[in-house]
């Protein structure tokens, strides 16, 4: 598995190109991935298939300035800004192996970050929900999934030094919690992980076992996918 840690100068350009490095694996053949960034600056990030008005509190973030995006992948709506660290892979799927279908990639997925954080931080690290990482019953990580026929993209981030107090401000309460939650509020639900990003990368690396770096992103294909898609408000914006 290659690594790359890149920043790309937007939060449109990041959320290409964890895309882009799916269509690099899907239909390049390109090595299975793991990518790294942190963004500096906020913005909100919906799921998929998340709606705007049941999950942003738009007039804050216009107010403020915040950018209201939207991902290729499923999962809920977040507040993405200093102090996350996200992550990305790029995984094959093998019908014989624990990446067949959505649930069984949850649950592989999970378990091996769970442990690889389990050696820094003990046994109060559990996956929680479907796609959560949690320590005790507080939130820490989130995560969400897009598959094509051969490969599949499982991306999220880890809380680090983020300012939760903002999430509340800025989102609304979500329209899916899962039963753990037992309806928190975001900042009685969420926490940050009492380690440093380089910390949670080199065990994030061990567990995946990287070999090699990739030293540059699909610029060229990231920049169409920015321009065609996540730069526009009919998919931004479109539920």
């Amino acid at each position: 598995m290659t690594c790359l840690d890149v920043v790309l100068p937007t939060p449109e350009e990041n959320l290409a190109c964890d895309e882009a490095l799916l269509d690099l694996c899907e239909i390049d053949g390109a090595d299975e991935i793991l990518r790294f960034w942190e963004p500096q600056s906020y913005f909100v990030v919906l799921g998929y298939g998340n709606r705007v008005a049941e999950e942003v509190n738009r007039e804050i973030c216009a107010a403020q300035k915040i950018p209201v995006l939207r991902r290729c992948s499923g999962g809920g709506t977040v507040l993405q800004g200093p102090g996350c660290l996200n992550y990305a892979l790029i995984l094959r799927i093998d019908e014989r192996e624990p990446l067949h279908s959505i649930p069984t990639t949850n649950g592989f997925v999970m378990r091996r970050h769970r442990d690889a954080l389990r050696e820094l931080l003990g046994e109060s690290v559990r996956a929680a929900g479907h796609t959560d990482l949690a320590l005790g019953d507080l939130k820490f990580s989130g995560n969400a999934q897009r598959r094509r026929k051969n490969c599949l993209l499982f991306h999220g981030t880890f809380l680090v030094d983020f300012d939760i107090g903002r999430v509340a401000k800025l989102l609304r309460f979500p329209s899916r919690p899962p039963a753990y939650r037992q309806d928190r509020a975001h900042q009685d639900f969420l926490c940050n992980l009492p380690l440093g990003s380089a910390l949670i990368r080199e065990a994030i690396q061990k567990a995946w076992g990287t070999t090699k770096t990739l030293r540059e992103c699909p610029r060229e294909q990231i920049s169409k996918l920015v321009e065609e898609k996540y730069s526009r408000t009919e998919w931004n914006l479109r539920f």
